[in-house]
């Protein structure tokens, strides 16, 4: 290769990011306490969004900004919700689970980078989420990169 992949590639491009995201979406909805955030269930809307977003932060195409309000929108989605730091916490750990149900690519780099950006986001989502919190209620969607340890290519 002569050039890095971004994330979004070396997962595999979003049907990679889709299959991940909705077998955790499934682990949501099976703990008692992430559902509860939901409603109960993820609705099929909201899964699409989310891989539409995930797609966009790691490197694909901006079609959340384009098609979803960007940055400003995704924050709508958690302002006021009172996210505690036992379900971020848990959120992260079906995230990692979710990733191995997957097949997402194992090497450590690549997950290195998508949980570094799953845990600075949830800890912003749960910050957000707090009533009375102080928002930046602008700001561009991240775009995640590979950090310091680069995709590892024999």
């Amino acid at each position: 290769m002569s050039e890095t992949p971004t994330i979004y590639e070396w997962a595999g491009g979003r049907d990679a990011f889709a299959r991940w995201l909705n077998a955790f979406y499934d682990l949501v909805e099976d703990d008692e306490d992430l559902a509860e955030l939901f409603g109960g269930a993820v609705s099929e809307a909201h899964r699409e969004h989310v891989v539409t977003w995930w797609c966009e932060v790691m490197g694909g195409p901006a079609e959340y900004t384009a098609h979803h309000g960007g940055y400003e929108h995704m924050l709508g989605h958690h302002i006021g919700l009172g996210i505690t730091a036992e379900q971020r916490l848990n959120f992260v750990t079906l995230l990692s689970h979710a990733a191995d149900l997957a097949a997402l690519p194992d090497d450590p780099e690549f997950r290195a980078a998508i949980m570094g950006y799953a845990e600075w986001g949830t800890r912003l989502a749960l910050q957000n989420s707090q009533p009375g919190a102080d928002v930046a209620e602008h700001a561009p969607v991240p775009r995640w990169g590979w950090g310091v340890a680069p995709p590892y290519i024999p």
